[in-house]
């Protein structure tokens, strides 16, 4: 026992002697007369340690050489190997002209060859144009020939002015009662529009509206008609006639 002793004091004495800078290699020289495997578990320890502080360092890559030869950049064009062989060829012609260049607008084109179909003569767009003194206006007496029925004769309320639709608004009275009737001018059914009666003073709106209230209603004008044909039939006796009839 006093000899294992000895033995042990002696290779402590040598270890301290030897002392490394470290403390781990202490532990694990220390520790392997006692525990033959905790050498191996500190020196695992150090070098899982080591491997930490080798991964924080920092490295270089290495620059690489110009290359000698540069790369060959693919063509922009593709050669002739690529396309098809024996490729028909054909002509390419132009697109026709088209009509929106040489007629832009076709409405007045098509709105005039239509008057010259429904109003050869050209009195009915003379009757109301705005431009004329003598054309038809609103406040004016007019009378109405259709192909069926009866003359209808009223004041003129409104005129609208919509090219081959272009209408007349007549008020007139039947039986006492207010009757208000459309009119197309350029109407196949539509004879003659006669002027019976003109306002003496302009009216200063386009449409009258007010005429449909009381105050303001002309109601019938018969007597106005019968004026206006008992002048027209007597001057036409006497080699006259007065009046126009469109």
């Amino acid at each position: 026992l006093r000899s294992s002793t000895s033995t042990i004091l002696a290779v402590r004495r040598q270890v301290r002697s030897s002392r490394p800078s470290h403390d781990h290699t202490i532990k694990m020289n220390a520790t392997c007369f006692r525990r033959p495997i905790g050498c191996l578990k500190t020196a695992l320890r150090q070098t899982r340690h080591q491997r930490l502080l080798t991964r924080s360092m920092a490295t270089t890559p290495a620059a690489e050489p110009p290359a000698s030869t540069p790369s060959p950049s693919t063509p922009s064009v593709k050669p002739s190997y690529f396309g098809p062989r024996d490729k028909p060829t054909f002509a390419v012609y132009p697109p026709p002209p088209s009509i929106r260049q040489t007629h832009k607008n076709p409405l007045p084109a098509l709105d005039a060859q239509q008057r010259s179909t429904l109003d050869p003569t050209g009195a009915r767009t003379r009757l109301f144009d705005p431009a004329r003194p003598d054309a038809a206006k609103v406040g004016d007496v007019l009378m109405v020939t259709t192909k069926s029925g009866e003359p209808f004769s009223g004041v003129c309320m409104s005129i609208r002015r919509r090219g081959v639709d272009t209408a007349i608004l007549l008020r007139g009275q039947l039986m006492k009662v207010g009757v208000e009737m459309w009119y197309k001018i350029y109407s196949p059914t539509v004879i003659g529009i006669d002027i019976v009666w003109r306002r003496p003073k302009r009216a200063r709106r386009a449409r009258l509206t007010y005429l449909r209230k009381p105050k303001h209603d002309m109601g019938s004008v018969d007597h106005l008609v019968f004026a206006w044909k008992k002048e027209r039939y007597g001057m036409r006796n006497k080699g006259r006639q007065l009046g126009t009839r469109f």
